[in-house]
C-alpha cells in the first residue's frame, strides 16, 4: 500500500479539540496549578516559556496545527486564555486511576483522569451558562454549546499508570490490575459520548522502557536491554498494556454505535523513531540529558558485544 504523508489527508471538520492526558499532552496545566515553567524550556520555538516541561511542540499541537485550529489553553490556566477552540485538561504525571501516591514523593499527580472528566464536566456546563448571557465580547473565547459535538476528543494517558506498577515492583498485582485501568478510560469516554462526543482519538502507551527515566539505573544488566538500548521488561508492561486497551476500544464500538473511536499506535511510533534515531538526525541517539548515561550505555552495549 502506498504511504500518505499528513499533506495528503484530507483535514476533518472538527471545531474544537477537547484533551485529557499527563505531560505528553500538557501544554501548561502543571506550570498553572503546581510551579512556573522557566527557561529553557520553550526557548526554541515559542521564544519564551509558555508552561511546557519540552523545549519544543508535543504531539497535540501538530493535531491542532494540522487541523487548522489553534494551540490548546490549558484548562487552569485563566490568563489571555481563550476557549473558543477547546479546551486541555492533560497535567503532566497524571494518571488514569487514581493512585495512593503524592506529587512531592513520586511526581503523581492529583489530576487523574476521573478529575479531568468533572473539570470537563462543569466547563461545559458554565461556559454554556455564560455563553448564553454573556455579552458578544465574552462570547469570542468561549465555546459554541453546538461545538462540543462537532469536537475531537482526545485521550492520552496511562503512562505513568505503568510507571506506578514498576515502582512497586510486583508483576502479578499490575497485571491484574490492567483491565480495571483500562475500564476506568473506558468510561471515561462513555461519559464523554453521553454528553454528544462523537469522535475520539485514544493514543496507546509508549516504550517505557526506552525512557532516560526508566534507563538512569547504574545497576542495568546488558541482559536486560533490547538491541537499542531499551529495557525489555518495562516496555512488555506497555505491550501488555496496550493490547488490552486496544481491545476494549474495539469492544466500545460495538457500544457506542453513534461514535468514531480511533486506537493509535503510539508505541510502534516512538519506537521506530528511536530505532532509527541517527536516520532521523540525532548523532548519538544515547547522549541523552543525564551526563553519565552516554559512557554507561556504551559499556554496557561494549559488554554485549564481547
Amino acid at each position: 500500500m502506498e504511504s500518505v504523508g499528513l499533506g495528503d489527508l484530507k483535514i476533518c471538520d472538527f471545531r474544537a479539540i477537547y484533551n485529557f492526558g499527563d505531560s505528553n499532552s500538557d501544554t501548561g496545566g502543571s506550570s498553572a496549578a503546581f510551579w512556573i515553567a522557566g527557561l529553557p524550556p520553550g526557548e526554541t520555538f515559542f521564544g519564551r516559556p509558555v508552561g511546557r516541561a519540552s523545549d519544543g511542540r508535543l504531539i497535540i499541537d501538530f493535531i491542532a496545527e494540522h487541523l487548522d485550529l489553534p494551540y490548546l489553553s490549558p484548562y487552569l490556566d485563566s490568563i489571555g486564555t481563550s476557549f473558543r477552540h477547546g479546551a486541555n485538561f492533560a497535567i503532566g504525571g497524571s494518571t488514569i486511576r487514581p493512585q495512593n501516591e503524592s506529587m512531592s514523593s513520586n511526581g503523581v499527580s492529583p489530576f487523574s483522569l476521573d478529575v479531568q472528566i468533572v473539570q470537563f464536566d462543569n466547563f461545559k456546563i458554565r461556559t454554556g451558562y455564560f455563553y448564553e448571557r454573556g455579552n458578544a465580547g465574552h462570547r469570542r473565547y468561549l465555546p459554541r454549546p453546538k461545538d462540543f459535538s462537532k469536537a475531537l476528543y482526545i485521550l492520552d494517558i496511562g503512562q505513568n499508570d505503568i510507571a506506578a506498577g514498576l515502582r512497586k515492583k510486583n508483576d502479578t498485582d499490575f497485571h491484574v490490575s490492567v483491565p480495571d485501568i483500562v475500564d476506568q478510560l473506558a468510561k471515561a469516554v462513555q461519559n464523554l459520548y453521553e454528553q454528544g462526543a462523537r469522535t475520539f482519538w485514544i493514543h496507546n502507551t509508549g516504550p517505557i522502557g526506552c525512557l532516560p527515566v526508566s534507563l538512569h539505573r547504574r545497576d542495568i544488566r546488558p541482559q536486560e536491554l533490547d538491541k537499542h538500548g531499551c529495557l525489555k521488561a518495562q516496555n512488555a508492561y506497555s505491550m501488555g498494556f496496550n493490547r488490552k486497551l486496544k481491545d476494549r476500544v474495539i469492544q466500545l464500538r460495538t457500544e457506542l454505535l453513534h461514535a468514531a473511536l480511533t486506537y493509535v499506535d503510539i508505541y510502534a511510533a516512538k519506537y521506530e523513531l528511536i530505532a532509527n534515531a541517527e536516520k532521523q538526525g540525532f548523532v548519538d541517539p544515547a547522549n541523552i540529558c543525564c551526563g553519565f548515561m552516554k559512557m554507561r550505555f556504551k559499556c554496557i552495549v561494549a559488554a554485549k558485544k564481547t
